[in-house]
Parts: C-alpha cells; sequence; structure tokens
C-alpha cells in the first residue's frame, strides 16, 4: 500500500535536506518528491463545524430537481471517487 508523509522543512545548507523520524525500516525503498513552496502561497483554509454549515455548501443541493435523493447522490459520488483511487 502506498503512504504518503508530508514533511515541511526549511532548507538550512545549500543543496540539503535533512529527514529523520520517518515510519520506514533499513531496506525499505521509497521514493521522494521535493516541492518548492513559493512565497506567499495561500495556505489551505480549515473550517470549523459552525463556519461549515454557514459557508453555503450544506444544502447545496437541496433545490435541484434533478437529484432526487442528495444523500444517495452524495454516496454514489463518494464510492466512484473511492474505486477509481484503486486502480
Amino acid at each position: 500500500m502506498l503512504q504518503a508523509i508530508r514533511i515541511h522543512t526549511t532548507v538550512e545548507s545549500d543543496g540539503e535536506i535533512r529527514l529523520s523520524g520517518l515510519p520506514f525500516k533499513k531496506g525499505a525503498e521509497v521514493e521522494l518528491i521535493v516541492l518548492n513552496e513559493q512565497p506567499g502561497t495561500p495556505a489551505r483554509a480549515v473550517l470549523t463545524a459552525d463556519q461549515l454549515l454557514h459557508s453555503g455548501l450544506v444544502g447545496l443541493w437541496e433545490d435541484r430537481t434533478d437529484i432526487p435523493d442528495s444523500s444517495a447522490y452524495a454516496r454514489q459520488l463518494r464510492e466512484l471517487a473511492q474505486s477509481r483511487n484503486m486502480n
């Protein structure tokens, strides 16, 4: 199973990054992808339950006439997305 770990760090010596405390055993094969964070890149917003409730997302499909059961439709979309990730 593929396991992704996100670590944010600062380069302290030119051309070098030190990683420690990784959950891998000696001999495990891993792939590293290093991305340069651009200054001013906005952080992803984290909403509280109250903020989410008042964001306009809750009830978004309420008045759609082409979706008779929004809960069943959302469940179907989740199942489709999950099955796509497994392929």
